[in-house]
């Protein structure tokens, strides 16, 4: 834009006349009018080139995905590992009535290979997958804002079937650790809004287990809680923190690399797993890897070099194209003793106060008692940010990478990804008879109202039918959800939320 438009004034030691003065006036605001227009354009086409970079991202990775499964149905010997099985079917999708889910196999959610991911060794398993004195530690918090109305503070994504597997997300997270630990030595941290829908929904989960939060802290004080309580119990205890949220495919990449991660804990590391990116993610925080330990129990494990934050899309793909970053999914293995020990180095009024709590957890009176002293003077403080990225720099986080496909959930745009669709049509997560479209494309369809949907020469869109409120969007804008249920809390729509 310019705001070179030359204005004509009146010579000093002339009287300007009204004329005159009009004339400057009109100028003037002929400039600033084209000024806001320009800048109006400019909008305009940064919000176009977003949409369309984002557009091409997915473009992108789903024809990556389909040449691979074209691959794999000729018989050509494919690198993505396999998708976990779902075991047998509990309650149905929570946001559905009972007959509104079709009978219908959702494809295997495919990982895209990272060329990160060769060269990988598998681990040795022996004639067992449990790990003696390994714990796990499930972290069930958060409510999904960037999934509302689907997701809903007292009803979050974890608690959700988004797959039409007939498991929720933390359903399939228990099933895929169990063998890991046994149902003795799994645990979950959660809100008190959520304790009996957990236990509905994971009725193996022993009472004792469940370690209710009074008011969500982040993931430090969530952790660190568990890891607290869990050196009581056991001293030597090696603890593995993994989201409820998560989807995960390749069951024995997975298994693999969580059991090396605790072979490389047992050398007194924080362990966390890296994913290898099948694509230049801005959503997704990164670690980079440094020297290979040389742990002969651990052959692929690393020291971090450094974490780093979500960066643009230059930066990721840099990221890429050096060989040399994982996706840092958020899981992390360590000995519980080591790991408050990190913390009381970092963090030492929240180590003081969780070990606080810990001491006094068996007993239910003074468990309260010292959780309503202690508990809301707690740092609210991320687990990378409170211990991870501090310990790195001592060189004292270690990293394994791992090749199974991995997905946050975070948006609807990610669950359009796991759900089947024939080529060029919306993908609909619940009743496809309640679904109508002509000439559209891609895109999620939630009918979860029971009323009939209609769309015609739309494409990419999200609409999301609840019985109370109806959300559309764009899949490009999906990470932006949450603005929208901050306005409805300010808007004073707080029963929708």
């Amino acid at each position: 834009m310019s705001f070179s438009r030359p204005v004509a004034y009146p010579l000093a030691h002339q009287a300007p006349s009204g004329a005159n003065l009009e004339s400057m006036f009109n100028q003037i605001m002929e400039v600033v009018l084209e000024s806001r227009a320009e800048i109006a354009e400019l909008r305009q086409e940064c919000t176009e080139l977003r949409q369309a970079t984002l557009s091409l991202e997915r473009q992108v990775r789903e024809g990556i995905v389909a040449v691979q499964m074209r691959s794999h149905h000729i018989g050509t010997p494919v690198s993505a590992t396999p998708t976990p099985s779902s075991p047998q079917l509990h309650a149905k999708s929570p946001f559905l009535s009972s007959h509104s889910i079709p009978t219908l196999a959702a494809p295997p959610f495919a990982h895209v290979p990272s060329p990160l991911g060769n060269g990988v060794t598998s681990y040795p398993f022996g004639h067992t997958r449990e790990i003696p004195g390994f714990y796990v530690v499930i972290p069930a918090g958060g409510a999904g804002t960037r999934l509302w109305p689907l997701s809903r503070e007292d009803h979050p994504k974890f608690l959700l079937d988004v797959t039409l597997q007939g498991r929720s997300l933390i359903q399939a997270t228990w099933d895929r650790l169990l063998p890991l630990s046994g149902a003795d030595r799994l645990t979950v941290v959660a809100g008190p809004a959520h304790v009996r829908s957990i236990h509905e929904q994971l009725p193996d989960l022993m009472s004792h287990n469940l370690f209710c939060e009074p008011s969500p802290k982040d993931s430090m004080a969530a952790i660190g809680l568990a890891a607290a309580i869990l050196a009581q119990r056991d001293p030597d205890a090696v603890i593995g923190s993994f989201a409820a949220d998560h989807m995960i495919s390749g069951n024995d990449a997975f298994l693999s690399a969580v059991t090396e991660a605790v072979q490389v804990a047992h050398k007194g590391y924080l362990v966390t797993i890296g994913i290898a990116p099948s694509h230049p993610s801005t959503g997704f925080g990164y670690v980079r890897l440094g020297e290979k330990l040389g742990i002969p129990e651990a052959p692929n494990a690393r020291l971090v070099s450094s974490f780093k934050e979500k960066p643009d899309a230059r930066t990721a793909a840099a990221y890429i194209a050096s060989g040399s970053y994982r996706w840092n999914a958020g899981m992390f293995v360590t000995k519980a003793a080591f790991f408050l020990e990190l913390l009381k180095e970092y963090q030492p009024e929240l180590e003081e106060g969780l070990t606080k709590v810990a001491a006094v957890w068996d007993d239910e009176t003074r468990r309260s008692k010292m959780l309503e002293e202690v508990w809301p003077d707690l740092e609210k403080i991320a687990i990378d940010h409170a211990v991870a990225e501090p310990a790195a720099l001592e060189g004292r986080v270690a990293v394994v990478p791992a090749t199974f496909g991995w997905d946050d959930v975070g948006d609807f745009s990610s669950i359009a990804e796991l759900l089947p669709a024939e080529a060029n049509q919306p993908r609909i997560l619940g009743d496809g008879g309640l679904v109508l479209t002509e000439q559209v494309a891609g895109g999620i369809i939630i009918p979860g109202s029971g009323r009939l949907i209609a769309c015609l020469g739309v494409d990419d869109l999200v609409i999301v039918d609840m019985p109370d409120t109806l959300l559309v969007t764009t899949r490009a804008r999906s990470q932006e959800v949450k603005r929208l249920v901050k306005k409805a809390k300010d808007a004073g729509w707080r029963r929708l939320l």
